[in-house]
């Protein structure tokens, strides 16, 4: 199996190169935040090692998210290996094994990676202001770290594994055409959602609010806030989230509403198609940024009260949102590779559908500015 992918790797571009090494450099921070609060642990036990294990969460959440959405793209941008593989007696299962294992790998270099410089920094190395980190002056149990290790190969593998739907008979990255509207549920879910958050924060935001119940302490320096703001931030967040595709969808109607010129009509047409698979990664992306955002501009208000981990861990989380979002594109315009090469051939101009690109991520980033923004909005309400 190893030299198997020693040998996909041969026939690697820029681009999977990249993909690999950003899995294995993402891998290895959420590894060293692993082996901080372990650090911290052998070196304060009293104070619990649980939370801290619990705040490097979101980092790995965000590796597993990036890693599904990478392995979901190998397919689509390399189709010929998947055609050498499928002729060589490799089935559905075992594709999909192949391509969680080579992200898991790059995702256990990266950890491997992490460790080695973790035990020698801890090697009489490091300062005094690493030491509490590193755990310095306290025994190493030699499984504590490495249980901790796996975890991110784990994630990442198992992600990976599960993001090319079973019911696809080969992991070709293509989904198969699916209707490019919304059912009325899909519309009024998110929408219930959002509009019981508002009101549930505007609640917890009314004069004397504050006042009212047990305020809940935040992480990262980030103050503490009401039940209700909390809860109404999260309903709402999580329906503007789920309004994104139908949102892209409705952009891409608009578009091609009237009538258009070529160039409004297969920018239109080309959006509203694919809304579902571009809603979801933009989504991601609006809720990180947006909560980043809130964080940042409520440290900046109160000096001092931020955290360097923290401030870390939101750089991370943000990079891989992004990073997933690329790829999906490059997914996209991947299987969009045909039906170009085909307006080619019939006469259209290549500056047409530079154009209609161009056209199509500026509707795109409208709407992301739109749920985004209005997401950083509600989380700074709701930070105060």
């Amino acid at each position: 199996m190893t030299v198997l992918y020693f040998r996909l790797a041969r026939g690697y571009r820029p681009a999977d190169l990249g993909r690999w090494l950003l899995t294995a450099t993402a891998a290895a921070v959420v590894a060293a935040l692993l082996l901080r609060a372990l650090g911290r642990a052998l070196n304060d036990p009293a104070a619990g090692a649980v939370p801290r294990l619990l705040w490097c969460l979101p980092p790995l959440a965000a590796v597993g998210w990036f890693a599904a959405v990478a392995a979901r793209a190998v397919p689509a941008a390399r189709p010929e290996r998947i055609n050498g593989l499928t002729a060589a007696g490799a089935g559905p299962v075992r594709l999909r094994l192949l391509v969680a294992g080579e992200i898991a790998l790059a995702c256990a270099l990266g950890s491997a990676l992490a460790l080695l410089l973790f035990l020698v920094l801890r090697n009489d190395i490091a300062g005094p202001a690493l030491a509490a980190d590193l755990g310095m002056g306290s025994p190493l149990p030699a499984a504590a770290p490495v249980t901790l290790l796996v975890l991110v190969p784990l994630v990442a593998g198992v992600s990976a594994a599960c993001a090319v739907p079973s019911a696809d008979p080969l992991p070709t990255g293509l989904e198969r055409t699916a209707p490019t509207g919304f059912g009325p549920l899909r519309i009024a879910l998110p929408t219930g959602l959002l509009v019981t958050g508002l009101a549930l924060e505007l609640y917890g935001l009314r004069p004397g609010g504050s006042v009212d119940g047990r305020p809940v302490v935040l992480p990262g320096g980030l103050g503490d806030t009401g039940v209700p703001v909390l809860v109404g931030w999260t309903f709402a967040a999580l329906g503007l989230a789920l309004l994104t595709a139908p949102l892209l969808a409705l952009t891409g109607r608009l578009l091609a509403l009237g009538r258009p010129a070529p160039l409004r009509l297969l920018a239109g047409r080309s959006l509203t198609a694919e809304a579902r698979r571009l809603g979801t990664p933009l989504a991601v992306l609006a809720l990180a940024g947006a909560a980043v955002l809130a964080a940042f501009r409520y440290w900046i208000g109160r000096p001092g009260s931020s955290e360097a981990l923290t401030n870390v861990e939101g750089v991370l989380v943000v990079a891989c949102a992004l990073a997933a979002v690329v790829v999906r594109a490059a997914e996209v315009r991947s299987a969009r590779r045909d039906v170009s090469s085909a307006l080619l051939r019939l006469g259209a101009a290549p500056g047409l559908l530079f154009g209609a690109a161009v056209l199509r991520v500026l509707a795109a980033g409208t709407v992301l500015l739109l749920t985004g923004g209005a997401t950083a909005v509600l989380a700074a309400g709701a930070l105060g």
